[in-house]
């Protein structure tokens, strides 16, 4: 039975087209936030928690979802492109001294799909699936062909997933509602670094699936106003698989190894606050904090618990996170009836540090800048278009010491990370908006669709 969910998860996903950030991230580590829906990514995702992105928001709070009447479904394809490249390089051992800096991390970009169904039961039970790719990583900073001044550290990276929630919401009465979603989450990783001092490679590759949950409540204290905060489950991903060594001498040749590592995902708290001013405009707040924290150094170990060392040195993936923190703010102004205009703005305190950065996500704090719109084209059919630019703070790596280093190698490094993300959408009312749907609410946010 195991082997069957993992089989339809991994299908799922590569169906999907499997989700891959760029390594300059553009969410804390290789979290990625800018896929999940057209909407919310032009006003910086001010609102999630609180509905006021569109039906995305069932990423966030599953409570959400009974804000959308009738049955909607809406589906994102976002591209990421991200530039960053570590220069300024210093290292102690020849003839690692004698290589140049990195390439792009980004290499050529990423498409990034999510998905968003809900159906109203009775007037106040909705239930849904959501579709989103929570993590990803696609970062080659070795190019081509993976030599680099810190190929030793890495060469290349991806880190592949897909979420599938089936997620139900309940109207209490008209200013209360609660949500619950299961999260189904596989997940692929694949890494390659040189083996020092040797030339060699060393490759780890594996793959899990488990399960976690979001628990999340919307209140409407009053007319105009929606307030939600959420709750999502870490998930402990035993990523099992393969280690291989690859023309080292130092492991005298090739060697392969069944191995496993346990890679957590952080849990988070996200709450938001949507109001309409009046027929016009509305504003948007969120803050979002993830415990990041809770990955620290991970080791690597054989099937059966014992460590993995490769040539003196035990294989561990080194994480050391402090939590992260993500607040926001937008606003949209209802042009027309049909045309609905966006901007938003965000800062994100990074859950990695100078002392802990790695060769392969040049992550630090970053604003985030967006803008977008909706057009309505008919009763049934709407189209999102967003756009965000992220200024990313200078990202250095500094394995001086204070982080283990394989073989002694002693490296430092600096990138200076830009991204571009924009994401269309599509929402269709597969019922007939004409027919009055009976929802027990004061106020939606102009996204809602009735």
């Amino acid at each position: 039975m195991t082997s069957v969910i993992r089989n339809l998860l991994s299908l799922t996903a590569s169906a999907a087209v499997l989700a891959v950030a760029a390594g300059a991230a553009q969410a804390s580590s290789f979290a990625i936030r800018s896929g999940q829906g057209a909407e919310g990514l032009g006003m910086a995702y001010a609102g999630a928690a609180s509905g006021g992105i569109g039906l995305a928001a069932m990423a966030w709070n599953p409570a959400a979802i009974t804000m959308f009447a009738g049955r909607q479904s809406n589906w994102n394809a976002t591209y990421l492109a991200a530039s960053a490249k570590y220069g300024n390089v210093a290292t102690n051992i020849a003839p690692v001294t004698a290589l140049g800096g990195s390439d792009n991390l980004g290499i050529n970009g990423a498409f990034i799909p999510a998905s968003y169904n809900s159906w109203q039961v009775t007037d106040r039970l909705f239930i849904g699936l959501t579709n989103t790719a929570p993590y990803g990583l696609r970062s080659k900073p070795g190019g081509s062909d993976g030599i680099w001044a810190g190929q030793n550290y890495g060469r290349s990276a991806t880190i592949r997933s897909v979420n599938i929630s089936p997620t139900v919401g309940y109207k209490i009465n008209d200013w209360i509602s609660v949500g619950a979603a299961i999260q189904m989450q596989y997940m692929q990783v694949d890494q390659k670094q040189a083996v020092a001092p040797a030339p060699g490679n060393l490759q780890l590759r594996g793959d899990s699936y488990d399960f976690g949950y979001r628990l999340g409540v919307t209140l409407t204290p009053f007319a105009g106003t929606t307030i939600g905060i959420a709750y999502r489950s870490a998930i402990t991903q035993t990523i099992s698989g393969w280690a291989a060594t690859q023309g080292a001498p130092l492991l005298a040749g090739t060697r392969f190894s069944r191995v496993k590592l346990d890679l957590p995902t952080p849990a988070s708290v996200v709450a938001g606050i949507s109001h309409t001013f009046n027929d016009r405009w509305q504003g948007h707040l969120g803050v979002e904090w993830t415990q990041w924290s809770a990955l620290k150094a991970i080791p690597v170990t054989n099937a059966n618990g014992v460590p993995l060392f490769v040539g003196p040195n035990a294989a561990v993936i080194r994480f050391n996170y402090r939590d992260s923190w993500y607040v926001s703010g937008g606003v949209e102004y209802k042009y027309s009836q049909a045309l609905t205009l966006r901007a938003g703005v965000a800062y994100e305190w990074s859950a990695v540090t100078d002392r802990t950065r790695s060769v392969f996500i040049s992550d630090n704090n970053r604003l985030w800048l967006s803008a977008g719109l909706s057009y309505k084209a008919t009763d049934k059919m709407t189209f999102d278009l967003g756009y965000t630019y992220i200024a990313v703070n200078k990202a250095r790596i500094n394995y001086n010491g204070v982080t283990p280093t394989p073989g002694g190698l002693l490296l430092t490094a600096t990138a200076s990370p830009s991204i571009h993300v924009v994401s269309a959408g599509l929402t269709y009312r597969w019922d007939d908006p004409t027919v009055a749907q009976s929802v027990v609410s004061k106020s939606a946010p102009i996204s809602v669709r009735y």
